[in-house]
Formats: structure tokens, sequence, C-alpha cells
């Protein structure tokens, strides 16, 4: 009998659990459904986008007062032609997956993300390396603590008349080889602090500044799945990547009138720009429109010859192999050195950077490991014969073909 109830709560357990497991899968489920169908014309709880915010969705007057709001609501997804809404396509889903959608919608918990600032993340490196200092200050002064005392050790046993440390550091100042040897010490650190400094003018790694619009990559690149190209659509075939005209923002703009994070602050600074009223959803007829002005975030200097097309076309990069992970990012910035070694496409590519990014030692880290890709190229292909006869199996990177010479990037 003991062993009878015993087996009747055990499987009355792993029911539970497969219910538990079941119903954890079904909502995983849904939340993929909803995020790949839904989220590009709707919110929860942040406002109208496209279409209607979606929390509460079933007391809106369109489904409040049926007999069955749920199933009016899976039809109206289903066709929603016959609901006189022309705007939104019929969806190719079951009931059970429109249920399990519904079922996500009123259990949803918004996501609350730490956001990390520019000033935070230089606060914090700053501290690191003002405890740094600190650490080897604190090393030297326990060394020199140490010496004097196995100094004062020494006399004591020698019956000498020992010294304080301070008394010490008097005396070894004092001494004229000393002083020599100080001088050039202390001369080798200014001549090692001067060099840095020269060295660090022109890198700008890091930089990051304000635009007259809050753009953010990341709801456009990642969340969205806009592909660069389609802002930036002049870097397959020309020098420059190109800064995406108002018109460009406007066809997506023209029907997503309201921000996810900013609402509509900044979305109406376009709409400003054009001339658009995003009320009526209509152009202002005889509206002079505005520039946005834009500030330039990558630049070299003059004398400085760099085309994209060379290297996204020809070369074959992505863009996240110079600018990092701008779809993780807000504002436009400057990747930094140590970013760009971790970024996969570059592991993938064997490509390690050891000098800071826009710099030319950056550039030819690249070229010195970047390989060549000679199969699937054909404009090169003449090129490409006479090089495998000259190096064979010889891994052949861009400094082999040039990629050093200093009239290909300076005038």
């Amino acid at each position: 009998m003991y062993l009878l109830k015993n087996l009747t709560n055990r499987i009355f357990l792993l029911s539970v659990l497969l219910a538990f497991s079941f119903n954890l899968s079904a909502q995983s489920e849904a939340e993929q459904i909803f995020k790949s169908t839904c989220t590009a014309c709707h919110t929860i709880g942040n406002g109208k986008l496209v279409g209607p915010d979606l929390k509460d969705v079933l007391t809106s007057e369109r489904f409040v007062n049926e007999d069955d709001p749920v199933q009016t609501l899976v039809n109206y997804v289903q066709n929603p032609a016959e609901f006189g809404v022309i705007e939104m396509p019929p969806q190719a889903l079951t009931d059970d997956e429109i249920k399990g959608i519904l079922t996500y919608i009123n259990e949803y918990v918004p996501e609350v993300k730490p956001v990390s600032t520019e000033s935070d993340l230089s606060t914090e490196e700053g501290m690191s390396a003002n405890a740094t200092l600190f650490i080897y200050i604190i090393i030297l002064l326990a060394l020199i603590f140490v010496l004097t005392s196995v100094k004062n050790s020494l006399k004591e046993s020698l019956s000498q008349p020992t010294e304080s440390v301070s008394e010490t550091v008097k005396n070894f100042v004092t001494i004229n080889r000393n002083k020599l040897i100080i001088g050039f010490v202390l001369f080798i650190i200014i001549l090692n602090f001067l060099y840095n400094l020269m060295m660090g003018v022109g890198v700008v790694e890091k930089y990051q500044p304000a635009q007259p619009i809050e753009f953010s990559h990341k709801i456009h690149a990642e969340d969205n799945g806009i592909d660069c190209n389609y802002c930036h659509s002049s870097a397959r075939n020309s020098k420059t990547a190109g800064v995406p005209s108002a018109n460009v923002c406007m066809n997506c703009h023209t029907m997503v009138t309201k921000g996810t994070n900013t609402g509509t602050k900044e979305i109406s600074k376009i709409h400003d720009a054009v001339g658009y009223d995003a009320e009526k959803g209509e152009y202002i007829e005889g509206y002079k429109q505005k520039p946005i002005e834009w500030v330039r975030v990558h630049t070299l200097p003059d004398l400085t010859y760099f085309n994209h097309s060379q290297h996204v076309t020809v070369g074959d990069l992505e863009c996240q192999q110079c600018h990092g992970n701008m779809q993780e990012k807000t504002l436009g910035q400057v990747a930094t050195m140590e970013e760009l070694n971790s970024q996969n496409f570059n592991v993938k590519d064997g490509i390690e950077f050891k000098h800071a990014t826009l710099t030319m030692g950056w550039c030819i880290d690249c070229h010195r490991q970047k390989e060549v890709n000679m199969e699937d190229n054909d404009y090169y292909t003449e090129m490409h014969e006479k090089m495998k006869v000259k190096y064979g199996d010889e891994k052949l990177t861009v400094d082999k073909i040039g990629g050093l010479e200093c009239g290909k990037c300076h005038y």
C-alpha cells in the first residue's frame, strides 16, 4: 500500500513538472512569434508605433463589446480586411498561436536595462589607472621601508648609528653619483610622457559627439534588423559611406511617428526638417525644408585617401570590422582597438590590432593580416594568378599586393 501511494505521488509530481515545462515552452514559442511577427508595428505598453499599443488590447473599443472578445481578436488577426482594416496584412497564425501571443501580452513585464554612459566608462577606467598607480607607490614605499629596516639591523649588529627612512632618502639624494642616476631616470620618465602625449595627438577612440537627433543604431540595426547599407547606401560603390538624407528616414517615419524610447520627441525633429504633419499624415505644402546638421564622427587627415567601396565590395570587409558592433550602440562612436580585437569577424579573419583606431598603424595591422579573397573576385583575376605563381602556398595578405605602398593611401 505504501509503495502504491509513493508511486502515485511520483506520477503526480511528474505530471506537474511536465505541465510546467510545457507551459514554459508554449510561452517561449509565443514570445518568439510575437517578436518576429508583431514588434515591427506594435508595442506592449509603449504607445502606438505603426499599429495600436497591444497592452489591454481586449478592452479596446473594437473588442470590448463583443460576446467573445478573444475569438473576435483571433478572427481579426487572421483576416483584418473583414473588419475594414486594409493597412494590416492577414497573419498566417493558428488560433492557438494567437491565443498564446495574447497570454504573453497579458503576462508581459518590461525588461529594465541598466544604461551605461560614456562618462561612466571613462570614470571606471580612470579609477582603474589611478588604483594601479597607487599600488605602485605603496609597493615602492614598502620597499624603501624594508630596505631601510634591513640596513638599520645590519648597522645595529656593527654598533653603528641607525637612520630613519627620511634621513636615508635625504642621504641617498645628496650623493653626486645618485643625483646623476635620479636625473637620468626622471629624464626617461619625462621623455616617455612626452612621447605618449605626442602619439596621442589625433587619436579619437571612443569619440561620440552629441547629434541633433538622438538616433539609436541599436533600435534600427539590431532590434529592427535594418541593414547598414540601407542608410549608408553609397558604402558599396563610393569613396564615402554617405549620410542618409531625410527622405530616407521618411520612408519609415511617415508611418512610425512615435519612438520606442523617446516617444515623438526625436522623430518630430525629422518631421520638422522636411515639413511633415504627423497628425494629418501629409507633407506641408510650400514648407521650406531645413537640413539636419549631423556631426561627423570618423575623420581622417586631408592627406589620407580612403575608399569605402574598395574595402567593402572588393576587400569583402564587414562594417563591424572597422566600426565595431554599432548595432549594439546608440549614437555613432569611434570603436576602440580592444573592442575591434574581440569582434567576431576580426577574430574569424585572424586580425588583431596593436595600434589605436584610425591611426596609420591600425590600417597597417589589418593590411598585414587580412587575407585576400582570390577565388571570388573576377576583377583581379589576372593579378591573382600572377600572385599565386610568385608566392605559391603562402598566405596572400593585402600588404603583398601593394597595401603598404605610401602612394596608395597618401597623395
